[in-house]
């Protein structure tokens, strides 16, 4: 992130770019691919606010999808506490799988 004269940070226009005409569905991909990446450099506080970035997204209106959300939810408290417990590693893992789930299911979309 850059910061221009005034002390504001700014993004990098490419990548604001990305992020504004993104799909919800590669809005969902990128916060998992931040949560992996804080993992691997465990970074406590990005992956914890990516997790629950992701909590944040889940749908407990719909019935059939609240159902789903709901074991997502018990998934992501578990890998926050992971987190808290520096045990990143399982986290990586599982944050991983459900990332390439989701990203074989959005292709049938």
């Amino acid at each position: 992130m850059q910061t221009n004269h005034n002390g504001n940070s700014q993004l990098n226009p490419y990548l604001l770019k990305e992020i504004l005409e993104a799909t919800p569905q590669q809005l969902i991909l990128k916060i998992y691919d931040l949560a992996i990446i804080s993992c691997r450099k465990e970074n406590l506080v990005k992956a914890n606010g990516s997790i629950q970035a992701l909590a944040n997204a889940l749908n407990f209106e719909n019935k059939e999808a609240a159902k789903i959300s709901i074991g997502l939810l018990r998934l992501y408290k578990f890998c926050q506490e992971k987190v808290r417990e520096n045990n990143f590693n399982i986290v990586i893992k599982i944050l991983s799988e459900l990332r390439e789930a989701w990203s074989k299911a959005f292709v049938n979309i």
